[in-house]
């Protein structure tokens, strides 16, 4: 590894803002100079003297400590300043748990994480499946062959990108061209091309002609076969110098030059530095990585979109489900799928490599840690892949493991299947109809094949759910809210992948749309309907209710209804009792055979003409329509009150 962490060990791309920060302690100015073993020296010296040390100088101590891997030691200052402060930052929340993570406290960092609500709910959601994941046999560790290739010097050499047959990387190393970087002590990165060989391994290095030359840093290309030109990191210059901002700050830009010689700045800033371009040809995006003001954390990954070459909308921040309190970076997509690194607290070590599917609807999936199989306690970074044309797949990163040649060095891997955990989504939105209002804490629970449930969570304040699971072949939705219908669907591997498509819109009635009050009760709000004169036959004109009723109640599986039928004054009052309760018999036998259960009845009873509403009794002369009104039946629900609790 590179003894300068992160923008300078990773990226090698470090810009100096020592001249823009104001000192009170040497221990300050070896901190802003990268020399953190100096800093933690004096840093103890200033407090073996018996001067105070500031919560600022505390936090940069912490993250000397945490430069140099003394974990046990960082933690308890970020723990220590945490308590007793609100001026950590995010990204050093992240170090924070890292370093909890780091010292075997991982349910630590997870009552941390239940405890803090400012965190963003995608990155409690994201670390919670990684962790289960990780920990259970679902961890994706098998399957890589992973070799180093022969290219490999003593210097730093990373960030592969594919040039047709041959592959393209950066490097620290010697060159004649190049002057010497300050801060690492070693070349101004540089970009050099190899030829692959059958296996994959790389030969004749050579340092790359197809881009304008400079003394300065030159590096993480990518090529883009569809429009011939090649996207880089170099150093922002004036002329043969190195252009500074304000505040002494060398930058670094983005530019594109093309097959025929052509070169242009496509994102460039004196003051900001990016990284990691990658051109996603299909969507005519430009992925990097930077750290802007409404960055999550550290550097986050942003795109722009272009057209033919021209930068057309501002930076686009991918949002808290790729981005963390931590640092990302190298994005890379490979079959809808979005590949890059990142050093969250949840992962197996430093930088690690994560996939994140993308949806339909452009929005990601969880990104899942890829495993211990490439992944280890140290940093990868600047994942490609790509179809073998033997069999399977190959790739490259680069990492700065133990057993290689240098600081970091380019890895070669070969995989059978495309790496990272197979995972379902359910999303969508619950809505109330008629007008489409969202239903907020609505339950959405997953089932697995044995019912056994394996996720549950409630729909957001617009009544948006979405919940991931890793892949099953059999699984249940179960939607649910007291008061409102509920919705319950089950799927195949085939009806599985088509729902992954697009988001699941559900409609759920409320209870009191489909109830209204009569005679003091609650009832099912259906329509009325009327049996010939002394009869108990169910008519078409019956059974089209009686399936609204059974519709309606399956609604709410835990109903329980009465059947009241109900009779006029005409004829004797035995026979009336009779025929209404025969009627209230047949309208059972219905429900029963056609979906509702014996535990969503409670009672079916004919009154007869017992319960007369108008005056239309035994010896008063009524017309038709007086004595129909008496004519009725209701189905009453029994347990409304525990419904809506």
């Amino acid at each position: 590894m590179m003894k300068l962490k992160l923008f300078i060990s990773i990226f090698v791309l470090g810009v100096t803002t020592v001249l823009a920060q104001e000192f009170t302690s040497k221990g300050d100015r070896y901190f802003y100079s990268y020399a953190y073993e100096d800093a933690i020296r004096e840093y103890h010296k200033q407090m073996a003297d018996g001067k105070i040390m500031t919560n600022h100088q505390l936090l940069n101590l912490a993250d000397s400590y945490f430069r140099t891997r003394q974990y046990d030691k960082a933690t308890k200052l970020y723990l220590d300043v945490n308590k007793n402060d609100s001026i950590m930052s995010d990204h050093q929340f992240n170090k924070m748990l890292q370093s909890l993570a780091k010292t075997s406290e991982k349910e630590r960092v997870k009552a941390f994480l239940k405890s803090n609500e400012k965190l963003a709910g995608e990155l409690s959601e994201n670390a919670d499946f990684n962790y289960r994941m990780l920990e259970s046999s679902s961890d994706p560790a098998s399957g890589f062959f992973i070799f180093n290739i022969g290219a490999n010097t003593a210097q730093a050499d990373f960030s592969p990108s594919f040039y047709n047959d041959k592959l393209l990387f950066s490097s620290s190393r010697k060159s004649k061209s190049k002057k010497v970087y300050g801060p690492s002590g070693e070349s101004y990165l540089d970009i050099y091309v190899a030829d692959r060989d059958n296996s994959g391994n790389l030969k004749n290095v050579q340092v790359f002609g197809g881009i304008p030359d400079s003394p300065y840093h030159k590096s993480t290309p990518y090529y883009s076969a569809r429009n011939g030109s090649i996207y880089y990191v170099l150093s922002n210059t004036e002329g043969k110098n190195l252009a500074f901002d304000e505040k002494g700050k060398n930058a670094l830009s983005i530019g594109m030059a093309y097959d025929n010689g052509f070169f242009r700045f496509l994102l460039k800033d004196l003051s900001t530095s990016f990284y990691y371009p990658y051109y996603d040809e299909k969507a005519e995006r430009l992925y990097f990585s930077a750290n802007f003001d409404d960055s999550y954390g550290g550097t986050d990954i942003y795109y722009v979109v272009t057209n033919n070459g021209q930068v057309m909308s501002q930076p686009i921040n991918l949002g808290p489900r790729i981005n963390t309190p931590g640092n990302e970076i190298a994005p890379f997509v490979f079959d809808n799928s979005l590949y890059f690194s990142s050093d969250v607290f949840y992962g197996v070590g430093g930088m690690d490599i994560y996939r994140s599917n993308i949806l339909s609807d452009q929005s990601f999936s969880i990104p899942v840690n890829l495993g211990t199989g490439i992944n280890t306690k140290y940093d990868e970074f600047g994942f490609i892949i790509k179809e073998d044309q033997t069999d399977g797949f190959i790739g490259y990163f680069s990492s700065n493991r133990s057993g290689g040649k240098g600081d970091d060095d380019i890895y070669g891997f070969k995989v059978n299947a495309k790496p990272g955990l197979k995972t379902l989504i359910f999303r969508g939105k619950v809505m109330q109809p008629p007008y489409d209002e969202a239903i907020a804490d609505v339950n959405v629970t997953i089932k697995g094949a044995n019912n056994e449930v394996l996720k549950q969570v409630t729909t957001d304040n617009f009544g948006n759910y979405h919940i991931e699971i890793p892949y099953t072949d059999v699984a249940s939705i179960h939607i649910a809210k007291n008061s409102f219908a509920s919705f319950e669907e089950t799927y195949d591997p085939k009806t599985l992948e088509e729902m992954q498509k697009a988001p699941l819109q559900v409609r759920l009635e409320s209870m009191n749309d489909v109830l209204k009050d009569r005679e003091g009760k609650k009832v099912l709000d259906v329509n009325d309907f009327y049996f010939a004169s002394g009869k108990s036959t169910l008519t078409p004109d019956i059974t089209f209710v009686l399936d609204d009723v059974v519709k309606k109640v399956a609604m709410f599986p835990e109903m329980i209804i009465s059947i009241e039928t109900h009779t006029d004054s005409r004829g004797g009052k035995s026979s009336n009792q009779k025929i209404s309760q025969a009627r209230s018999n047949a309208i059972k036998d219905y429900l029963l055979q056609n979906g509702l259960s014996n535990s969503n009845i409670k009672s079916a009873k004919g009154f007869g003409e017992e319960y007369i509403l108008n005056n239309c009794k035994d010896g008063v002369y009524c017309l038709d329509f007086l004595h129909k009104q008496n004519l009725r039946t209701l189905f009453v629900v029994e347990n409304y009150a525990d419904l809506v609790k």
